[in-house]
């Protein structure tokens, strides 16, 4: 016997009440001044079943051997990288061009169409120019899971199991499109990876080279962060702001630099907390469940014991 819910458990005119009521707060909401701009209509939005798509065809064109097809023949990987590239690509230049639409919708002095079409070329070439560096430097952190994670027992594993490779691989593709002015393509990929892995990286986070995330749910690492090469981050570690700013109308300021700045082979362990915009310097170590909104020196071995010692001493 079927079961659930249908439009015939209402009179037409209750349901028909239930629409109207509901635009009535929609329109209240639309107009109430909380929102800084028109809505726009889904179709003049990046679609977020498209950019799943861009993602996961330009990380198969990236590791055609990983994440490509069984049946994927030696000889036959460049044929297959061409076809998902093409692919990606051609899903990824109509959402370009909805966003370049989007972000223009209020400018008295908006581009032409014929314009926006030359501005999303120019964007897709310069970011099929970034692949390679990109593919490059996703080597060197698959490298770095390996060589930090004596469980490791393979570069095959890593990508294929680890939830911090499957969320900086979709990091460096959002933090490559963020910098070509495409914010909401770059945080929708961010988002979908933190969904799933619940590692949750702004794509405005700039990371070097060499970096693992061992275990990583709950990592949580700002738009401003600066990351140096080598860094290795536990599970629920946050690199988050200290304070927001307000203006004259105590609206939140957006942007400024409000997050840590970590050095190269900097390791923090599972819980720790970094708040502001302070510097981790070169090799330190930062013990489980630290909460730091200071400097900390090159070198320095900071736990919980030698922080309460420092507290100590300074009010004695």
């Amino acid at each position: 016997m079927a079961t659930g819910f249908s439009t015939s458990h209402l009179a037409s005119t209750a349901l028909d009440e239930l629409v109207l009521s509901l635009k009535k707060e929609r329109l209240d909401w639309h107009h109430s001044g909380a929102l800084p701009a028109p809505v726009q209509r889904p179709g003049q939005l990046p679609s977020r079943d498209a950019i799943r798509s861009v993602v996961d065809g330009v990380m198969r064109a990236l590791f055609p051997l990983h994440m490509g097809p069984d049946d994927l023949l030696a000889g036959e990987e460049d044929f297959y990288v061409t076809r998902m590239l093409n692919r990606a690509l051609s899903l990824l230049k109509v959402q370009v061009l909805r966003e370049l639409r989007y972000h223009q919708r209020d400018e008295r002095d908006a581009l032409s169409e014929a314009a926006l079409v030359a501005r999303t070329d120019d964007i897709l070439a310069r970011f099929c120019e970034q692949l390679p560096q990109i593919n490059r430097t996703l080597a060197t952190d698959v490298a770095a899971a390996y060589r930090g994670d004596p469980a490791a027992t393979g570069v095959d594993e890593v990508l294929l199991c680890y939830p911090g490779m499957q969320a900086i691989i979709h990091h460096r593709l959002a933090h490559a499109l963020h910098g070509l002015g495409l914010p909401l393509i770059a945080r929708t990929i961010s988002e979908m990876s933190h969904s799933a892995t619940g590692i949750d990286i702004h794509p405005g986070a700039t990371i070097g080279q060499y970096f693992f995330i061992d275990h990583g749910t709950g990592v949580v690492i700002g738009e401003s962060c600066i990351i140096g090469d080598n860094v290795r981050l536990y599970q629920a570690v946050t690199l988050g702001a200290k304070r927001f700013a307000v203006d004259e109308n105590g609206q939140l300021e957006k942007g400024g630099a409000r997050h840590p700045i970590v050095e190269d082979d900097v390791v923090v362990y599972a819980g720790a907390t970094i708040l502001g915009r302070i510097t981790i310097g070169k090799g330190a170590v930062i013990g489980g469940n630290v909460w730091l909104t200071t400097d900390i020196e090159p070198g320095r071995s900071v736990t919980q014991a030698s922080l309460n010692r420092h507290k100590g001493s300074s009010q004695s």
